[in-house]
């Protein structure tokens, strides 16, 4: 349950993995696995010291690097870019205030200016570690992820004591199924600076609720550290960050209270008219309330209307705003939890539930993202229209018998790294963000870019600067996109364009294209298309959530029934 997310590219897919990584011994246990052999191991070392509390300075007339990071770690992005700025109009060759600049418009989702904060940074200080670190961090949000990581590990291995350098470390190994790596690169950050509201942000994915729990409790011993904990918890939200963890953490109590190994369940077809399949869906018990429930992976856990809630006697926990793609705000909504849920032989118990005040989509009552069976290897086989479940190769010498309530939170076995079975060499590494499978896709020959597996899409689609880069794009105003924000104001069409991924290649005529930037900012990585129903409904996809995996599997014979 959601815990609150073909040869020629073989080589870049390892580079994306940061595989077989040994990593300092943060904490006990042993190295993780390698998903592969095609990629020589590399070493980092942990810092041999570490830094000292940074302490605050006083605001003056004269700019400072002190000043401007206070700024910064408040949230206070306006006045961190005009001191970093007056510091740059001061000190034009001072590396560390091009670096901050790129931090704050990173926050300021200002993307290309970020790149040319940090890359004047490089540019002045070749040697400087932090200006780097910087550009690795814009090349992670660029969704160039090859490229951040190259800036990321080569400052570990240095033994830097760049605290930011672990951080991103660690986003680049959470977001590529390595856990266990992850989990001693955060400490490795938090050691060095722990009052970077960024790395106490990433950190809380790491913690059991106890842990989380002591982390709240230190910091409403020190008015400092509450700012700054309450600041990174809402950087986007209006959700203070009490009630954020409350909801975070009772998400965990979701537990799979069936003893099922395996499990097959038809897929029922859903019809935006007579002769048009809008998608799958699933027939779901909430609370022994019957509701269809259209399989979305590009979803996470499980959304429901309010009439369905309110049938079910679901509880409220917490008003929430629950947005999609559209360019309206995000409606409103809440929390609910459910007793019971039930979809074939399988239940759960105690789980977070999203309710909205009416469903966007008249075929179905809400959405189930593919994230609900994540404990098991997920097989949607649309041409036959089946949904198999079946268990995940084991790890080796993983120790699996820890409850689910005391490990920590978010998705995946976080003491273990990304396991490649024998069985599963043929599948394709993706990037994992939330609920949110992201799979490097080539576009025209093109070096890949990330585009989100989304079954609840209705086509594929491609941002238009992405499409821009290969191919002519025009403003189509009789096409509509809608999603659970409204539509999209201004639509357009990309001439034609060839996708490659995993081992498949289609060619595209005519492709919807829109801005994907409210999308990508959410991951925290660009998110340059999506791969929708239309095509993604003639293959068998077959999912491994655990490892970040997922296999692409094109039968024509069984393609030619969806048509």
């Amino acid at each position: 349950m959601n815990r609150l997310m073909a040869a020629v590219f073989l080589a870049l897919l390892v580079c994306l993995g940061v595989q077989g990584v040994p990593l300092p011994q943060q904490s006990s246990g042993s190295g993780g696995q390698s998903s592969t052999a095609a990629a020589p191991p590399t070493t980092v070392t942990a810092p041999a010291t570490v830094v000292s509390e940074k302490s605050g300075k006083s605001a003056s007339e004269t700019p400072s690097l002190d000043d401007a990071l206070e700024l910064y770690r408040a949230g206070k992005w306006d006045d961190a870019e005009r001191e970093y700025n007056a510091l740059i109009a001061a000190q034009p060759s001072n590396p560390g205030a091009y670096a901050g600049l790129a931090r704050v418009y990173l926050k300021e989702k200002k993307i290309p200016e970020a790149y040319a904060a940090a890359s004047k940074a490089v540019a002045v200080s070749p040697n400087f570690a932090d200006a780097h670190v910087a550009l690795g961090e814009v090349y992670f949000r660029q969704g160039k992820l090859h490229e951040a990581e190259q800036e990321f590990i080569t400052q570990a291995r240095a033994n830097t004591d760049d605290a930011r350098a672990y951080l991103g470390m660690a986003r680049m190994s959470k977001a590529n199924s390595y856990y266990k790596q992850a989990n001693r690169m955060i400490d490795a950050a938090y050691k060095l600076d722990p009052h970077d509201p960024d790395i106490w942000r990433e950190r809380l994915a790491f913690l059991t609720s106890a842990e989380v729990q002591k982390a709240r409790s230190d910091a409403a011993q020190s008015q400092q550290e509450q700012t700054k904990s309450i600041e990174l918890a809402n950087e986007s939200s209006e959700t203070p960050k009490p009630v954020q963890i409350t909801v975070k953490r009772a998400a965990r109590t979701c537990q799979l209270v069936s003893k099922l190994t395996s499990m097959e369940s038809k897929l029922k077809t859903l019809f935006n008219d007579p002769t048009h399949i809008a998608g799958y869906g699933l027939d779901v018990g909430l609370n022994g309330t019957r509701a269809t429930l259209r399989v979305d992976t590009g979803a996470g856990g499980i959304l429901v209307t309010r009439g369905v809630a309110e049938k079910a006697g679901l509880k409220h926990v917490v008003d929430a705003n629950i947005g999609g793609i559209g360019d309206k705000a995000a409606a409103a909504g809440y929390i609910a939890f459910a007793d019971s849920i039930r979809i074939g032989d399988l239940e759960f118990e105690h789980c977070p539930v999203e309710v909205i005040e009416k469903s966007p989509m008249k075929e179905a009552d809400g959405l189930i993202g593919g994230d609900v069976f994540e404990d098991f290897l997920v097989d949607l086989d649309f041409p036959v229209q089946k949904l198999r479940l079946s268990q995940l190769p084991p790890i080796p010498g993983a120790d699996t018998s820890q409850p689910a309530a005391l490990q920590p939170q978010g998705s995946g076995p976080r003491y273990y790294d990304r396991y490649v079975a024998p069985e599963m060499k043929s599948y394709t590494p993706v990037s994992r963000f939330g609920h949110m499978l992201l799979v490097p896709t080539s576009v025209n020959q093109l070096p890949p870019k990330l585009f989100l597996v989304d079954t609840g899409a209705f086509g594929n689609m491609i941002s238009p600067t992405a499409a821009r880069e290969v191919t002519g794009v025009s403003t189509d105003s009789y096409t509509y996109v809608k999603g659970l924000s409204g539509n999209v104001k201004t639509v357009f069409r990309a001439n034609e364009l060839t996708i490659t991924f995993g081992h498949l290649r289609q060619k595209n005529e005519d492709m919807v294209a829109f801005d994907l930037s409210p999308m990508s900012d959410s991951a925290g990585t660009e998110i340059s298309g999506i791969l929708g129903f239309s095509m993604l409904a003639m293959l068998e996809m077959k999912i491994d959530y655990r490892d970040g995996l997922v296999d692409f599997i094109y039968d024509e014979n069984k393609a030619r029934r969806f048509h």
